[in-house]
């Protein structure tokens, strides 16, 4: 693990290279005085439904064991999600916490979060220092691991002491497009980046919770961390959650549905010429938990885009295992999609041409079926496309695509930016429709934008358990 953190690791194979733990590491070594790390274990995987039981103790209690062997220690790092589900677990993140406190005693313990957790008591009572990403689409992992780690030694040897506070909001959507350097996040960052001027504040968190999460208080949230300044981080909390406030009226855009969306592709020709359209199925977003396997997007393209080259995606263990021995060159008859959510999707009956097969890290067997005008890229794991790099390993030039498929929300647009000329955000009826969540998740509590909410202090006070 400390080999994969360091310079010449991938911390994240087939994604991330650099993220949260290797930020840590750099923190220990550029420490001024001598650092001895003890890694433990990582254990990552593409968001996409919850974890199973087994799975949760598993990890759990080796966590737990290895804390136990690891001897005396004076601070603990976790790098964490913040929206982890397991059935039958309230909030596994808080109860992992709480279980490493009994392990490690009253040692700092300090977690770095996505941007997108839902913050709880448990999560907050256990932590000493705590520290979410900044940036949306997320490219500050290493910088957060960082700063969190940071922190960490400067508590650990007595520099600073570490008091937080925080608030919860009763807001599952809002902020527009939620984008941190687009408007109407830009001011909230903004105003975070000035408030930490002042020596005193040590982190500023802000999270915009995950919309899909069953969690019976989900919510936005901020997070304080001042060094020995409590009304300070209290005041801070408190401000800005009303900023957050400010913006829930500007709920996510409406997206065009797939029809639409081709005809809008269709009209930038000059986009097309000089590289191409990157159409998320904003639908199927498997970062945010899609399956990988609607395939509404891709009958749309082959029924009405026949004009258009297009690169499509999609998620179907079943068919890679059945063709992996097929020979290229051959044309063969398959039902695509649909299996993994079939209450929501259906399979497609396609017959196409065996092009290419490829054993990958990040995405386990992949196939690729050239269907007449669309190539269509068959994983065995999740597909989550944000680099170009998932289709050019299968031989295809995005440049000479007229339509990229991603299922990728945000961070795509990183990595296509050298050719992606136009962006479209299509509708298709899935998991990670914005109104989803609203709809489909049977909330116990007064949520916005489902209702009308007018003060977010009363919510706030009975989250944290606080009497009015």
């Amino acid at each position: 693990l400390l080999a994969r953190c360091g310079p010449d690791g991938h911390e994240a194979p087939g994604f991330l290279r650099n993220a949260e733990l290797s930020g840590f590491v750099r923190a220990a070594k550029d420490w001024g005085g001598p650092v001895e790390l003890v890694p433990l274990f990582s254990a990552w995987t593409v968001p996409g439904g919850p974890l199973s039981p087994e799975t949760w103790m598993h990890f759990r209690s080796r966590l737990l064991r290895e804390l136990e062997e690891a001897g005396t220690l004076d601070a603990v790092f976790l790098s964490l999600h913040g929206a982890l589900c397991v059935p039958g677990v309230d909030d596994p993140e808080g109860e992992l916490l709480t279980a490493v406190r009994r392990v490690v005693g009253g040692i700092p313990v300090g977690v770095s979060l996505d941007l997108h957790a839902n913050l709880t008591p448990q999560k907050v009572g256990m932590t000493s220092i705590m520290g979410a990403y900044r940036t949306n689409p997320h490219r500050d992992h290493a910088r957060v691991g960082q700063r969190v780690g940071e922190m960490l030694l400067r508590t650990a040897v007595g520099e600073v002491r570490p008091v937080s506070a925080w608030r919860t909001l009763p807001m599952l959507l809002g902020g527009g497009n939620n984008v941190d350097f687009l408007n109407p996040m830009r001011p909230l960052y903004r105003w975070m980046r000035r408030m930490e001027r002042d020596p005193r504040v040590l982190y500023i968190s802000l999270f915009q919770s995950q919309p899909w999460l069953d969690h019976p208080e989900v919510g936005w949230a901020t997070h304080v961390v001042t060094d020995d300044d409590p009304e300070l981080a209290e005041r801070l909390a408190d401000e800005l959650a009303d900023l957050c406030w400010s913006v829930r009226h500007q709920q996510p855009p409406e997206f065009p549905h797939a029809l639409d969306a081709i005809a809008e592709a269709r009209e930038k020709r000059w986009a097309r010429r000089l590289g191409t359209v990157c159409m998320v199925d904003a639908s199927d977003v498997v970062g945010a938990g899609g399956t990988g396997d609607n395939t509404r997007l891709l009958r749309a393209l082959l029924e009405h885009a026949t004009d258009l080259r297009s690169f499509v995606p999609m998620r179907d263990p079943e068919v890679v295992h059945a063709l992996w021995d097929v020979p290229a060159g051959r044309r063969v008859k398959l039902r695509v999609g649909g299996k993994l959510d079939p209450d929501r999707n259906e399979s497609l009956p396609v017959v196409g041409e065996v092009r290419k097969r490829l054993a990958t890290d990040a995405f386990g067997r992949v196939l690729h079926v050239r269907i007449d005008h669309v190539e269509l890229v068959i994983t065995e794991g999740a597909n989550l496309v944000m680099k170009p790099s998932f289709y050019t390993q299968m031989g295809l030039d995005p440049w000479k695509a007229d339509i990229v498929v991603v299922k990728s929300l945000f961070p795509f647009r990183l990595f296509f930016a050298p050719m992606n000329r136009h962006t479209i955000y299509a509708r298709t009826e899935g998991i990670t429709d914005f109104d989803a969540a609203i709809r489909e998740i049977p909330w116990q509590t007064p949520l916005f934008p489902r209702d009308v909410i007018e003060d977010w202090r009363p919510a706030d006070r009975r989250r944290r358990g606080i009497a009015a």
